[in-house]
């Protein structure tokens, strides 16, 4: 009598590098960033407020514009920045950005009623900051014996991240 063997075979999980993971994260979080903005719209009045010319207590101008592009611009940049800055670079520049955005997320349910919505977005966010903080944080490090192996040759040493 013979046994049924199963007939699935494992997966292949291959190693995601953390830059890449750095960068969907921030991929992920600026989507987020934004469709809470955009979902926002739908609230009554909001856009009755845009066309008279105020958002939340600020008259729109050039100068408030440009803050709200400023601030956009961190995570969108933090993708291409995850993807190219040199390891120890990247990774501190992760950890102090991310740092410095988890209380300004909070920062946006900050007096608004409709804290069901604005309560999910920004617990989104803060999570997916807080895997970019452990990402960034526990960075694989060489070993001693693998750069001696290598020598100076900076992209040998960078491949193995």
């Amino acid at each position: 009598m013979s046994t049924r063997q199963p007939t699935t075979t494992a997966l292949e999980d291959p190693r995601i590098p953390v830059r890449a993971k750095l960068a969907a994260a921030w991929t992920s979080f600026m989507l987020l960033y934004v469709y809470v903005d955009i979902l926002a719209f739908f609230k009554p009045g909001v856009i009755d407020d845009i066309k008279a010319g105020v958002v939340w207590e600020f008259d729109i101008s050039q100068t408030l514009l440009t803050a709200f592009l400023a601030l956009m611009a961190i995570p969108i940049l933090m993708v291409v920045l995850s993807m190219t800055l040199p390891a120890r670079a990247n990774r501190i520049t992760n950890l102090v950005v991310a740092s410095v955005q988890v209380p300004f997320a909070a920062f946006n349910a900050v007096g608004e009623s409709w804290t069901y919505f604005y309560g999910l977005g920004v617990a989104l966010e803060v999570i997916v900051l807080a895997l970019i903080l452990r990402y960034a944080w526990t960075w694989p490090r060489t070993t001693p014996s693998a750069t001696v192996a290598t020598g100076p040759d900076r992209e040998t040493v960078r491949a193995q991240q």
